[in-house]
């Protein structure tokens, strides 16, 4: 067996089509494309460089280079004339340039004997004879219960074409409608459930994984009662996820890219898996992040773009733990609100930002979720407050933000000193009351209310301040800080009113019994300082911007976050530990928010 060359010759990769613009050209590939612009000649350019990629034996040198074998491929080449334009200076210059920038943007793979790429994997692979090669050794073997099924023969055929050559088995430790294929050394195997009214296709792992995630998935995606059956896309779905699973097995074995890679798709979860799910109407297939599945943790979110990112995935609606935050079509202004569904009624949360809102409304609805599957993580009896029942679990976006909140709850809980509380006209910090955030949500309150606020400030620690507004109170490191957060408490928890009202005209608006989902109860929750370092990371703010904007107000309340949690670190005394689950319900939540690099604390000592 002799060794390949180190470099082959560079080909456009199949399917790659080409556009000539007026001044230019258009390049699509797989998943990506090319526009090149800025002079009249470069489609007569590409002219000479098409001829070039349009094949030729190996050991032809590369284009834009002196000696090549400009034959190859050209009109020319046919006849025998040689290519006169081969050898010029500026030419090959250009043609160079343009060949660097094709395989920038991995328009090009490179060649290295005289058989021509097939249309797959000559479209994605680097090397696509080393895959063709390992594609052809795998011998793929198809098991379902009925190796007559119609979903596996049409899987066998979809190997075939894809130049493999599979056997089909029975297997009847497999249901009716699963199916699963294994192939290569250690074997990998990808598995799919197709039904008539939609199907999965697993993420490609090892056989016993992919055996367990077949019947955790065909548990957590059962159909419903009988939509697709009789329709052309019923009949049709059998095709498309055997396609969609030897797509994914052949990746595997060639060692090219999953399709489902997160790498392409940021709605996915690197190191979790990523499940395709089909329906029949409309007939459709996505790929879903599967959080509770089986991975490692994960480090926790570096910003609040990540941040939301994996709330997103937790929150998916077809494979995620929880319903998800979304604005809907609540009002925006003054505050920014989103509900979510959670086992203890419906949860508005209110922040200064959409996206924030998002994030502060995730973590109180995973502690719920957390409290239904997990009694023990439940309030204390008497331990309600105006968001509702205090949990003995804390939940974060990262242990920083879970402390930060954490904290905040044990201090609202410390007793209250009456001398050391100050009204609104004898503050304890000079000026609070000016601070630009403070001056517009005790405005946008009193408009709500009809009538101006009375805010009043108390010091619990040094840069730990208790503020109350209207029956709401906020802890944070300055009386400014406090009394601005308190006033966004009081806006949101009054919208949760509005919106309770709303709720019991119609008691049976969006519930959903398999969630166990009380019908008018609304609680609230909003944002508080601990989620700023979240918020300001990364951001870069220029000089003129002040704390009456939110962005330098965030970038504040982030610097002052360390500062504040050593002070009601030494006001409380909190110590914590993360959160063990207790009993089966409860794993799969933890899985998923481990999978997203999410935090889960309860106090030292708590018996969990």
């Amino acid at each position: 067996m002799t060794a390949e060359p180190a470099a082959g010759r560079p080909q456009l990769r199949p399917g790659v089509a080409v556009t000539p613009l007026r001044e230019g050209l258009h390049l699509r590939g797989r998943g990506t494309s090319l526009t090149l612009e800025g002079s009249r000649a470069l489609p007569v350019l590409w002219d000479v460089l098409a001829a070039r990629l349009a094949g030729g034996p190996a050991a032809a040198t590369a284009p834009g280079q002196p000696g090549t074998d400009t034959g190859t491929g050209s009109p020319d080449s046919a006849t025998g004339r040689p290519d006169p334009t081969a050898g010029h200076p500026k030419l090959e210059a250009a043609l160079a340039t343009v060949t660097a920038r094709l395989r920038e943007h991995d328009l090009l793979v490179d060649r290295f004997d005289d058989a021509e790429p097939p249309p797959w994997p000559g479209s994605v692979a680097e090397r696509p004879g080393d895959a063709v090669a390992a594609i052809a050794a795998a011998h793929p073997v198809v098991l379902a219960a009925d190796p007559e099924d119609g979903t596996a023969l049409a899987l066998a055929r979809a190997l075939t074409r894809g130049g493999a050559e599979p056997t089909v088995l029975a297997d009847p430790s497999l249901a009716v409608g699963q199916v699963l294929v294994l192939a290569g050394e250690p074997p990998v195997a990808v598995g799919l459930r197709c039904d008539a009214d939609g199907g999965f296709v697993t993420a490609p792992a090892g056989p016993d994984r992919t055996r367990a995630d077949l019947a955790a998935l065909t548990e957590r995606l059962r159909p419903d009662s009988g939509r697709g059956h009789g329709s052309s896309a019923a009949r049709t779905l059998p095709l498309l996820l055997a396609a969609a699973t030897a797509q994914r097995l052949l990746c595997a074995v060639a060692g090219l890219p999953d399709p489902g890679d997160p790498a392409d798709n940021p709605r996915l979860l690197a190191g979790r898996p990523a499940v395709l799910v089909a329906d029949t109407r409309p007939l459709r297939a996505e790929h879903h992040p599967w959080a509770a599945g089986p991975g490692p943790a994960a480090a926790p979110p570096e910003d609040l773009d990540a941040a939301l990112r994996r709330v997103a995935a937790l929150g998916d609606p077809r494979l995620g733990v929880f319903d998800a935050p979304s604005p809907g079509d609540l009002p925006q202004l003054p505050a920014a609100l989103v509900t979510c569904r959670t086992p203890d009624g419906l949860l508005v949360a209110g922040a200064s930002r959409t996206d924030l809102a998002r994030l502060t409304g995730a973590v109180r609805a995973l502690e719920l979720r957390l409290a239904a599957v997990d009694p023990e993580t439940a309030a204390e009896p008497g331990a309600a407050g105006a968001a509702g029942p205090a949990p003995r679990v804390t939940v974060g976006a990262g242990p920083a933000h879970a402390l930060g909140r954490a904290l905040r709850r044990a201090a609202l809980a410390v007793p209250a000193d009456p001398r050391a509380t100050t009204a609104a006209g004898a503050a304890p910090e000079g000026g609070w009351h000016e601070h630009p955030q403070t001056r517009y949500w005790t405005a946008a309150l009193a408009r709500r209310l009809g009538h101006e606020a009375a805010p009043t400030v108390r010091r619990l620690a040094d840069s730990a301040y208790l503020a109350g507004v209207e029956g709401s109170r906020a802890v944070e490191a300055t009386a400014a800080d406090a009394v601005a957060v308190a006033a966004l408490d009081a806006l949101t928890r009054l919208a949760a009113l509005d919106l309770d009202r709303a709720h019991n005209l119609d008691p049976t608006r969006d519930l959903d019994p398999a969630r166990d989902l009380a019908p008018t109860r609304v609680h609230h929750t909003a944002f508080s300082g601990a989620a700023a370092p979240l918020a300001a990371a990364g951001r870069h703010l220029p000089d003129w911007v002040d704390e009456g904007w939110t962005g330098r107000w965030l970038a504040g309340l982030a610097d002052r976050e360390a500062e504040l949690q050593a002070g009601l670190h030494r006001l409380t005394g909190l110590r914590t530990t993360p959160w063990q689950p207790r009993g089966t319900a409860a794993h799969p939540l933890a899985d998923a928010l481990a999978g997203c690099g999410f935090t889960v604390l309860v106090p030292v000592g708590d018996r969990r």
